[in-house]
């Protein structure tokens, strides 16, 4: 089985560039997408409804703003919106699917925003989050997160660390969560694999940051310890374009 993930940074936006053709190429058995600026209504059938593929949708109340979905191949058992609190659900950045051997969170975190004023509700959001996982791991259940975390966890997830401590993404109380939440039985599957720097999900446009590769590691697929032993491969396709973010991966047996 194939999961990716994407910040798509517009769905409308990446689907003039080609991301229908690129989705039946690669062909994932679940495809997670944040960032999708819409609410379906606002979408062609054929992006609701691409061949072979069920889709699910979480919009942001704001228009044009967040938003997450799921193209599957795979039928979930339930599908489910949100953590089950209205200030962070009205931003439609959590998709939860039961797919029986796992649960699979779909989720675009916040941003700390300019001059880091929404490092408080990213904080509290981040809790929110652990505190649903950690209930469901309780249970037995094996859990699957990915999406856009916006944190680089150490020096080696990003080209300029020094430049960036007392920027929201490399924040100490940022960075400390991802060490609680991989400290609470989680693992970071492409850190996983490669040890080495210069892997990185996210360029800044304005600086044409992708040419020259000074990036961020803020994508990422965790799963629970007990899925450990069926992931054969994590991977980033940062050759693929059409965001300022790439589509990351795992396989799993």
């Amino acid at each position: 089985m194939r999961i990716l993930s994407w910040n798509v940074n517009g769905i409308r936006a990446v689907q003039k560039k080609g991301f229908l053709e690129w989705l039946q190429k690669e062909s994932p058995d679940i495809l997670c997408v944040q960032e999708t600026k819409c609410h379906p209504e606002q979408l062609t059938d054929e992006l609701r409804s691409p061949d072979g593929y069920r889709t699910y949708w979480s919009a942001a109340e704001k228009k044009g703003y967040s938003g997450t979905a799921v193209f599957t191949k795979i039928e979930p058992k339930t599908v489910r919106e949100g953590l089950g609190v209205k200030e962070f659900d009205s931003e439609g950045r959590t998709l939860m699917l039961d797919y029986g051997n796992f649960i699979l969170f779909n989720i675009y975190f916040p941003n700390g925003g300019a001059g880091n004023k929404r490092v408080p509700f990213k904080m509290n959001f981040y809790d929110a989050f652990l505190k649903k996982a950690n209930a469901l791991k309780k249970q037995g259940k094996g859990i699957i997160l990915c999406g856009d975390v916006n944190t680089a966890h150490e020096a080696i997830d990003l080209a300029r660390p020094k430049e960036n401590e007392k920027n929201t993404g490399f924040l100490p109380e940022e960075r400390a969560w991802v060490s609680k939440f991989i400290n609470s039985g989680y693992v970071d599957t492409f850190r996983h694999f490669y040890k080495d720097g210069g892997h990185y999900t996210w360029w800044d446009y304005k600086t044409s940051a992708r040419d020259r590769n000074i990036g961020w590691r803020i994508d990422y697929f965790f799963v629970s310890e007990n899925l450990l032993p069926k992931i054969k491969k994590a991977v980033i396709l940062d050759k693929v374009t059409g965001s300022d973010h790439c589509p990351v991966g795992i396989e799993l047996k």
